[in-house]
């Protein structure tokens, strides 16, 4: 079955506007024209991003969509896949970001957009604990791009979490991806866009 839709989800502290949502929305766009894309600004709250993704994509065919996500997005993708039965792309996800980001608690501004403001707070920690996956039902669904070179987020974790996942395992490499290019065919291909 082709991907006929695809949601990018955002890392914490990202936006739509971060280098890899831009360009895997350019080569979805020239490369896949007729392939619904979507790419939200993610809210603070755990809960309410996904209940507001769910809404997003109520009318989307579940068995031909997929999720892209990096970091915390990669996170909400995994929990996605597993509530929708869908396909997902990982980059670099976050496995544990309750435990990583209790220490992230209190005002902040995006990437992107330093001029918009954010607070993180306890109960957004909570709703992450909650939203906790402790182990993937379908491995065939999932394709991870994991970088040893994750300045953030620690690879063996990352690897662990997705046993028997299609994994493209980088030697190098950093937490933001920056030689994306180089992965981004790849992750279109196991997405099979329509």
């Amino acid at each position: 079955m082709r991907t006929t839709h695809l949601l990018y989800l955002h890392g914490f502290r990202s936006s739509p506007s971060s280098a890899k949502a831009q360009k895997t929305a350019a080569a979805v766009a020239s490369r896949h024209p007729g392939v619904t894309w979507l790419c939200p600004a993610l809210p603070p709250s755990p809960r309410q991003a996904m209940n507001e993704v769910l809404q997003a994509v109520a009318d989307w065919p579940h068995e031909s969509m997929a999720v892209m996500g990096s970091s915390l997005g990669g996170f909400y993708a995994t929990w996605l896949a597993e509530r929708l039965g869908c396909k997902a792309v990982l980059l670099n996800p976050a496995v544990h970001p309750a435990r990583d980001l209790a220490a992230q608690i209190g005002e902040h501004t995006l990437w992107h957009d330093p001029q918009q403001h954010f607070t993180f707070d306890q109960s957004h920690v909570d709703e992450l604990k909650a939203q906790e996956i402790a182990r993937i039902s379908l491995p065939g669904r999932y394709f991870a791009v994991i970088a040893k070179g994750d300045e953030v987020l620690d690879w063996r974790e990352m690897l662990a979490h997705y046993p028997g996942a299609t994994v493209k395992l980088l030697p190098g490499g950093d937490h933001a991806l920056s030689d994306f290019d180089q992965h981004l065919d790849q992750a279109l291909d196991f997405l099979q866009l329509a």
